[in-house]
């Protein structure tokens, strides 16, 4: 059963970070556009928090590199998505977090699937 949820965690992480990824960088666009849309950052904690459940259940079994660049990835996200929702402040550092979540993810996928092989 083990080896089934890691790798499952592992593909809703890299699903839910690409999309939340894809969110961040195309979102802006579209309200540019005059739909009435306007950013909502709840949804960025709405994946925040889908990534933290994720990388809490990956993390007890992972190598000591993946785990750090998966909690920095986290933090950076979590640091971005309540300086937006306290302070009203938008940083950057949800790409760079993103991007390290997914990086983190298809390193992790591939460990597990290079052990089971």
């Amino acid at each position: 059963m083990k080896k089934t949820t890691t790798p499952f965690y592992d593909i809703l992480g890299i699903s839910s970070a690409t999309i939340c990824l894809v969110h961040c960088l195309v979102f802006p666009f579209l309200t540019i556009l005059p739909l009435g849309l306007s950013h909502n950052p709840f949804i960025d904690l709405l994946f925040a928090t889908i990534g933290l459940f994720v990388i809490i259940k990956i993390i007890k079994k992972s190598r000591l590199l993946i785990t750090s660049i998966l909690v920095v990835s986290m933090a950076l996200i979590w640091i971005s998505v309540l300086s937006e929702i306290i302070l009203d402040i938008h940083l950057d550092l949800i790409f760079i977090g993103g991007i390290g979540m997914i990086i983190g993810h298809l390193l992790n996928y591939k460990l597990h699937k290079n052990r089971n092989h």
